[in-house]
């Protein structure tokens, strides 16, 4: 696969340029051969857990973690969004569940890399960087998904230990963490006068794996191969030392590490788009029906035009998001834009995809079969389509 044709926009440099041969190299190397074969179904945990470990090593072994990691005594300002985005997208085209691993490798250890101390950063993320380590974003409550204020979680302090009860779910990577980067609240919640919780309190901390009081509530199967799980902290204590930053900086974290991987969700939804597209030129060349090909019908050719425009408007506010984030610029409104639309368009082309495959699309196994459950989770993590919407509307009145 060459260099795709958008890099040749001015939002680019040489550096992307390169970034982008090597994980396409990668790519073609290691994923080629598990397109539309490995057939990891949700079903099929330990499966999943162990492909998403063998990814790990891979891309670690292969450098591509250090575009998604800040190890050591870096800069966290080194984490280039427009990097990210263009590697998010090359994998998700080839592979799913690498482009999972890739992201959950960046935002998992993003609090460390953001706010981390030198002992926490040197003790997690050069194995992290790697792949030796697994790291999980912990946020998410059953009754505090997008209203992330409004998490329950408690830690309190005794001694040299902090002490966490609550209890955190859909966390990707959980069950197969080293350790979790965990939010909960440090003091009560405030309540604004319009009963919404004020965002304040809220402080960061590590959880490892083997930590007493720390369990493993339930693993999570949903439409598409991912590790995913409800959590459970039951008095579970760990050394003080394992604050990230300050008492009272997690939500500013949480939001910061958001505002660095949020554009790259937008990239991994074109690469299933662009997979998608690819997928149902090939098919309508070959396909002949009524004494023609698929490709010679007019409504054929006109829902090709429609799909590779949307996916062009798409690709165009995404890259623009990344490289407002990249220049210093607020990104809020650019990034929410360039999530809603990207995830939106690119559900409406894998679905028109698979209907020009016909019975053959919904065949499990079947690339458009694949990338139809992939994409569905990608509009509601990391803000659902209509809180996007909610953001965009307020930028817009402020």
């Amino acid at each position: 696969m060459s260099l795709p044709p958008h890099l040749q926009l001015p939002f680019f440099e040489a550096k992307h340029r390169a970034a982008a041969e090597s994980v396409i190299a990668y790519a073609e190397h290691r994923l080629q051969s598990n397109v539309g074969t490995h057939k990891v179904h949700p079903s099929l945990r330990d499966e999943v857990d162990q492909y998403c470990r063998l990814l790990a090593d891979s891309m670690g072994d292969a450098g591509l973690f250090r575009h998604c990691v800040v190890a050591n005594s870096e800069d966290p300002r080194t984490i280039d969004s427009r990097t990210l985005c263009l590697i998010r997208e090359t994998l998700a085209r080839y592979d799913g569940l690498a482009d999972f691993a890739f992201a959950i490798q960046g935002l998992g250890s993003g609090p460390l890399s953001l706010a981390g101390d030198a002992f926490l950063r040197q003790r997690y993320l050069p194995k992290v960087a790697t792949g030796e380590y697994l790291p999980a974003f912990a946020l998410s409550e059953p009754d505090a998904g997008s209203d992330v204020a409004a998490l329950s979680c408690f830690a309190r302090k005794h001694d040299d230990h902090y002490i966490l009860d609550g209890v955190k779910t859909w966390i990707s990577n959980g069950g197969i963490a080293d350790f979790y980067c965990v939010f909960a609240r440090t003091e009560p919640a405030v309540l604004r006068s319009d009963g919404s919780v004020e965002a304040r309190g809220i402080s960061a901390f590590v959880v490892e794996s083997g930590d007493p009081g720390f369990s493993i509530e339930k693993r999570i199967d949903v439409i598409a191969p991912h590790p995913l799980a409800t959590l459970r902290f039951n008095a579970c204590r760990i050394p003080a030392s394992r604050l990230i930053g300050a008492e009272g900086e997690g939500f500013k974290i949480a939001m910061r590490t958001l505002d660095i991987f949020r554009a790259s969700v937008a990239a991994a939804a074109l690469g299933f788009a662009q997979r998608a597209l690819d997928e149902a030129v090939v098919h309508v060349r070959e396909r002949r029906m009524f004494g023609v090909t698929l490709g010679d019908f007019q409504l054929t050719r006109a829902a090709l035009a429609e799909m590779a425009t949307e996916l062009e408007a798409a690709r165009l506010l995404t890259y623009r998001a990344a490289w407002m984030r990249d220049h210093g610029m607020p990104v809020t409104m650019s990034a929410a834009m360039a999530k809603m639309t990207a995830t939106e368009s690119a559900q409406r082309i894998i679905d028109r995809s698979l209907q020009m495959f016909g019975g053959r699309g919904v065949t499990c196994g079947e690339i458009t079969e694949r990338l139809y459950r992939e994409i569905r989770s990608l509009r509601i993590y990391e803000g659902a389509t209509e809180v996007h919407k909610l953001i965009i509307g307020r930028e817009l009145l402020r």
